[in-house]
């Protein structure tokens, strides 16, 4: 991992470079972590985000960590310091902030993984630049100004580079896709609650597939 592009690994590619999306994945049961992650890999989105709004979430990251080593799953949600211990531990590969402070960022850099902390404003992309971070989450995207927001960013802070996150779906992924800062977008669309509880793998597969495609339609 570089000072300058924290969501890079030495030895792979940035998280932003895996797949135009990354699925953000709200646990409601651990026990369905390991085929859902099986069915995302499958239809092309290897990156896969837990958000950890669940007391199954970290059980679900271990699971996937574990039975799913296509996989390269992570935590959202990451808002302390506790969090970033509690997540790595269970096996998360990159981190996912909502936004950021220094003692929150401290202990991002220091877990050792790969972290996109969040932000929503010029003067937040700034700092976070004085602090050699240039890849970021944008949240939330579609309330914070969407993709011409991001896009007007792209002049003076050509350096800075995004995973827009918050209200994106099918419809308005390619738009921000299109974007030169724009590295993946983050969404749920293709985890529709009702195929969850069914447990429709194949379907959620299906609109893992579509979702995959935009890398070569955007």
């Amino acid at each position: 991992m570089t000072s300058t592009s924290p969501a890079a690994s030495s030895t792979g590619p940035s998280v932003l470079d895996l797949a135009p999306v990354i699925p953000v994945v709200v646990a409601g049961d651990a026990a369905d972590a390991v085929p859902l992650a099986r069915a995302l890999v499958a239809g092309g989105l290897p990156a896969i985000e837990v958000t950890l709004r669940t007391p199954a979430a970290l059980d679900a990251i271990r699971a996937i960590a574990a039975e799913v080593p296509e996989a390269v799953v992570g935590a959202g949600t990451v808002i302390n310091g506790e969090n970033v211990v509690d997540s790595v531990r269970a096996g998360a590969r990159f981190l996912v902030s909502p936004g950021w402070t220094d003692g929150l960022l401290a202990a991002m850099k220091a877990s050792g993984v790969p972290f996109l902390p969040g932000v929503s404003t010029t003067s937040e992309v700034v700092a976070l630049m004085e602090r050699g971070v240039t890849e970021m989450k944008f949240f939330p995207a579609q309330a914070a100004g969407g993709a011409p927001y991001l896009k007007a960013l792209s002049g003076p802070l050509p350096q800075a580079r995004f995973c827009p996150t918050g209200g994106i779906d099918l419809a308005t992924a390619p738009t921000y896709l299109a974007l030169s800062n724009v590295g993946c977008v983050g969404g749920s669309w293709m985890l529709p609650a009702d195929a969850i509880e069914a447990k429709d793998w194949a379907r959620v597969e299906e609109l893992a597939r579509g979702a995959a495609s935009l890398a070569t339609t955007a």
